[in-house]
C-alpha cells in the first residue's frame, strides 16, 4: 500500500518517516514553513536512539493526477482541522475511476472521538486509530519522538466497529515500521479511554506540569460520569497500562524530556487554534445531552480559548483564575 500522511506534525511525521524507513511508499502533506523545509531538506525525526532525515514526497493537498488505487489516507491533523482536510481530499480522483471518498480507506490517527463520525459523512471506509505516541513538533522540518523501545502503540479497527483485512495489512506495515499495532474490533472503546486521559491536555497547556491532583481527577471524573450517562464503553487506566506494559515508555532525546502534549504544543507554537473543544468539549457536549454537570471541562475550554486569544504562554495561565472559572 501507498500512504499519504495528511498532517505531517508530531504524530503524522513520526508515522510517515518510520513507514518510509521500513520501505513503504509515503507522501507527506504539510503547509507553510514546515512544508518548505521538508521539500528543501527533508523531515528530521529525532528519537532516543538517534535521528534520521527522510527526503520524502511532500505536498499541500491533492494534485491533479489521480491517486493510485492502493493508496491509504492517514489523517493526523488535529481535530479542529479535520473538516478542512476531509473537504480537500474527499473528491480527489482515483486511478480507474471514482473518488477518494468512495474508494480509499481513511485512517483517523487523531485524538478525540468526533473525527470518525465527521469522516463517515464523506468517506465510505473509515478506520479509527487509538494513538499512544509521545511526540512533539515545534520547529519546521523537525519532529521529536520520545517513545521507547517502540515509538508508539496504534490500535486500529473499523468505524463504527469491527476489523477487516485492510486493518490487518496496515497493522502489519506499522509493525514493520517499529510500532505496536493491535487490530481491535472495539477500537472506539480504546479511543474513548484515551479521550479521558486527553482531558488533562488542556490543563497542561494552561498550567504546565504543576497541575493539582484534585483538579485533574475532577476533569476526568466528569468525563467518566458523562460517558456513563450516555452508555459509552471505555477502557480503564489499569487495562491501558497492562496493554502498554514495557512496550511504549518515554526516554529523553538529546537529554531533553518531552516538552508537552498536543494542546500545549499548539499554545507554544501560537497556531491560533487548539483541539480543546473536541476533547473537553466532547465531555461538555455529552453532559448537556444527558443532564450531567461538567463545569471543570467547560472552564478548561473557556480558559484555553482565552489563552489563545490573549496569547498567554503555554503553562502561564493563573491557577486561581481557572479555579474561579470552574466555581
Amino acid at each position: 500500500m501507498r500512504y499519504v500522511i495528511i498532517g505531517a506534525g508530531a504524530v503524522g511525521g513520526t508515522i510517515g518517516v518510520r513507514l518510509a524507513e521500513a520501505g513503504r511508499d509515503v507522501t507527506l502533506v504539510a503547509r507553510g514553513a514546515h512544508l518548505d523545509v521538508i521539500r528543501e531538506r527533508g523531515l528530521t525525526l529525532r528519537q532516543p536512539d538517534g535521528e534520521v532525515t527522510a527526503r520524502l514526497a511532500a505536498t499541500d493537498g491533492p494534485g491533479d493526477e489521480p491517486l493510485p488505487a492502493d493508496t491509504v489516507l492517514i489523517l493526523t491533523v488535529k481535530s479542529q482541522d479535520t473538516a478542512g482536510a476531509l473537504a480537500a481530499w474527499v473528491d480527489a480522483p482515483v486511478a480507474g475511476g471514482g473518488t477518494a471518498g468512495e474508494r480509499l480507506p481513511l485512517v483517523t490517527a487523531q485524538n478525540g472521538v468526533a473525527n470518525e463520525r465527521a469522516a463517515l459523512r464523506l468517506f465510505a471506509d473509515v478506520h479509527p486509530v487509538c494513538v499512544w505516541l509521545p511526540a512533539t513538533h515545534l520547529d519546521p522540518g523537525v519532529v521529536v519522538a520520545n517513545g521507547y523501545p517502540h515509538p508508539g502503540m496504534l490500535h486500529i479497527g473499523r468505524y463504527p466497529s469491527g476489523a477487516d483485512d485492510t486493518d490487518r495489512v496496515i497493522a502489519a506495515d506499522l509493525d514493520a515500521a517499529g510500532f505496536v499495532a493491535p487490530v481491535r474490533a472495539d477500537v472506539m472503546r480504546w479511543k474513548y479511554g484515551k479521550l479521558l486521559s486527553n482531558l488533562g491536555n488542556g490543563l497542561q497547556a494552561l498550567l504546565g506540569r504543576d497541575i493539582p491532583d484534585e483538579l485533574a481527577e475532577r476533569v476526568r471524573a466528569e468525563g467518566v460520569a458523562a460517558f456513563a450517562a450516555a452508555g459509552i464503553a471505555h477502557t480503564t487506566p489499569e487495562e491501558e497500562k497492562a496493554e502498554r506494559g514495557d512496550l511504549v515508555g518515554q526516554r529523553p532525546v538529546d537529554g531533553e524530556a518531552r516538552s508537552g502534549g498536543s494542546t500545549w504544543q499548539s499554545l507554544a507554537r501560537g497556531t491560533g487554534t487548539t483541539e480543546v473543544d473536541h476533547l473537553n468539549g466532547e465531555v461538555a457536549l455529552l453532559g448537556r445531552l444527558h443532564g450531567v454537570p461538567t463545569p471543570a471541562n467547560v472552564a478548561v475550554q473557556r480558559a484555553v480559548r482565552r489563552a489563545v486569544r490573549e496569547r498567554i504562554a503555554a503553562g502561564a495561565f493563573p491557577l486561581a483564575e481557572l479555579e474561579k472559572m470552574i466555581a
